[in-house]
C-alpha cells in the first residue's frame, strides 16, 4: 500500500541500544528546566509561518559536546516536512496542522513521561532524543506522524489516540498488534476470529530487558510471520473508511465522544459504534430470553457514569461481558461479542443510519467538559510550558465552551 513502509534489514536492536545510550532523559537540579536553550525559526513552507525549533539545555545538559546545533534543527525541519506532508496525503482535509514549535527534549518531566517518545502539547511536539533514533530507526517516522495528527485534534481524550493510532495501523499492520486494545474486538469480530494467537505468538518473542529500547520497539523490530501480517493488512485496508468515520465523527462531536469513551472506560468505543453501523454483524447464536438479558446488561453497564464521576477506569463493555459469560452462561467469546455490537447499533444508530452520539447525563457531561478545561488551566501554570504552549492552551480553552 501507498504508506506502507519496510524496516531496514539493517536495523538492529543492538545497535539501536548502543546508538541511543548518550541519549537517554537526563536528570535536572531540583527539577528545573534548563535556562539556556538553541533555538532557530524556520518555515517549513513557503508564506507559512516559522516553526521554533528548540534545544533547552543544549550547552547545560551538553549537547553541544557532540551536536551542532543548527544541523540538528535543519534535519528536524526537513523531518517535519516530510510528515505534515505525508499526512495531508492521507487526510487531505487536514488543511492546517498548528505547528508552532517542536522541542527536542533531553529530560523526563510532566510534559515528556520517562517511557513516553513524544507528546504533543499545545502546538508543539516535544520529543526525546532518544525517540528521534527509534522513530528514525524503527518507526519510519510515525511517532512523529502519530503527534503530527495530534495537534489538529480540538479537544482532549481517549479517541485522539484512537484516531492517531488508526493513521499508524496504515503505515503498519504491527502497530495494530501493539495497540490492540483499541482494535481487538472489532478485528476478532468482524475479520480474524483468532486474533488471540496472533497477539500471543506476536508477545511472545523473547525481548532483551536489559536494553533501554522499549520492549514495544524491540517486539517491532523482530521478525514475525509475514503471512500474518499481510492478513491483518488486508483487514486494515478494509477498515479505511471505518477509521476514516471515526476521525470525521472525533472532529464533528470532540466533546461527546471523549466524554461517552471515558464514561464507558472504552478507547475503542467509537470505533466499535462505527463498525456496528457499517459492518454485518453475525447472528447471535443464543436465545431471544438470553439476547434480551444480555442487552439489558450493557445498557446497565454502559449507563453507569462511575468513570467520569469518580474518576474510575472500569471498561464497561468487560464488564458487561463477564456478567453474559458467567451469569447467562454465554460461553463463546465471539457470541459475546456480537451481542455488543448488536447492542451499539441499538443504542447508538438511528434505523436511517445516521450515528447518534446521545448523552444521557447532561450535567455530568457538562461536569465533564470543565474538568478537563480545569485541567489544562493547571498545566498553563506549570513552570515548564513554553511561551507558544501556554499561548496555544488559553486559545484553546477559549475556544472550549464550558458547556455544550
Amino acid at each position: 500500500t501507498l504508506f506502507a513502509q519496510g524496516v531496514s534489514a539493517s536495523t538492529d536492536v543492538g545497535e539501536l541500544n548502543r546508538l541511543i545510550q548518550p541519549h537517554l532523559p537526563q536528570p535536572l537540579a531540583e527539577d528545573n528546566p534548563p535556562t539556556d536553550t538553541f533555538d532557530i525559526s524556520i518555515a517549513l513552507n513557503q508564506n507559512e509561518e516559522p516553526v521554533v525549533f528548540s534545544i533547552p539545555g543544549f550547552h547545560s545538559l551538553g549537547c553541544a559536546n557532540c551536536h551542532e546545533g543548527k544541523s540538528l534543527h535543519l534535519k528536524a525541519a526537513e523531518r517535519m516536512r516530510r510528515v505534515l506532508k505525508r499526512l495531508k496525503t492521507i487526510q487531505p482535509e487536514l488543511t492546517t496542522i498548528p505547528l508552532r514549535q517542536y522541542i527536542i527534549q533531553s529530560w523526563s518531566d510532566a510534559l515528556l513521561a520517562p517511557q513516553q517518545l513524544a507528546h504533543a502539547t499545545f502546538d508543539t511536539i516535544r520529543i526525546s532524543p532518544a525517540a528521534i533514533l527509534i522513530d528514525d530507526k524503527a518507526y519510519q517516522e510515525a511517532t512523529h506522524l502519530h503527534e503530527s495528527l495530534h495537534l489538529t485534534q480540538k479537544f482532549i481524550g481517549p479517541v485522539n489516540e484512537l484516531e492517531a493510532y488508526g493513521l499508524n495501523i496504515i503505515s503498519d499492520p504491527r502497530f495494530l498488534i501493539l495497540n490492540f486494545p483499541y482494535f481487538e474486538d472489532v478485528v476478532k469480530t468482524f475479520f480474524i476470529d483468532d486474533l488471540s494467537k496472533i497477539l500471543n505468538d506476536f508477545y511472545a518473542r523473547p525481548v532483551r530487558e536489559q536494553f533501554n529500547i522499549p520492549r514495544e520497539t524491540q517486539w517491532f523490530l523482530s521478525p514475525f510471520d509475514a503471512e500474518r501480517l499481510e492478513q491483518l493488512r488486508q483487514v486494515i485496508e478494509k477498515m479505511k473508511p471505518l477509521l476514516k468515520e471515526v476521525t470525521r465523527l472525533n472532529r464533528e462531536h470532540s466533546r461527546e465522544t471523549a466524554y461517552l469513551s471515558e464514561q464507558a472506560g472504552n478507547p475503542a468505543l467509537l470505533l466499535e459504534i462505527v463498525a456496528a453501523k457499517h459492518l454485518p454483524i453475525p447472528t447471535p447464536t443464543v436465545s431471544p430470553e438470553i439476547r434480551k438479558k444480555a442487552l439489558e446488561l450493557f445498557e446497565l453497564q454502559m449507563d453507569k457514569t462511575d468513570n467520569t464521576r469518580l474518576g474510575y477506569k472500569v471498561n464497561r463493555k468487560k464488564e458487561a461481558l463477564l456478567f453474559i459469560q458467567h451469569s447467562l452462561k454465554v460461553t463463546d467469546p465471539i457470541t459475546r461479542l456480537t451481542l455488543y455490537f448488536e447492542f451499539l447499533k441499538k443504542r447508538f444508530i438511528k434505523q436511517e443510519g445516521e450515528i447518534i452520539l446521545q448523552v444521557k447525563e447532561k450535567e455530568e457531561f457538562d461536569n465533564y467538559i470543565v474538568s478537563k478545561i480545569e485541567g489544562i488551566q493547571k498545566m498553563i501554570d506549570y513552570k515548564g510550558l513554553s511561551k507558544i504552549e501556554r499561548e496555544a492552551a488559553q486559545k484553546l480553552i477559549g475556544g472550549t465552551p464550558s458547556s455544550p
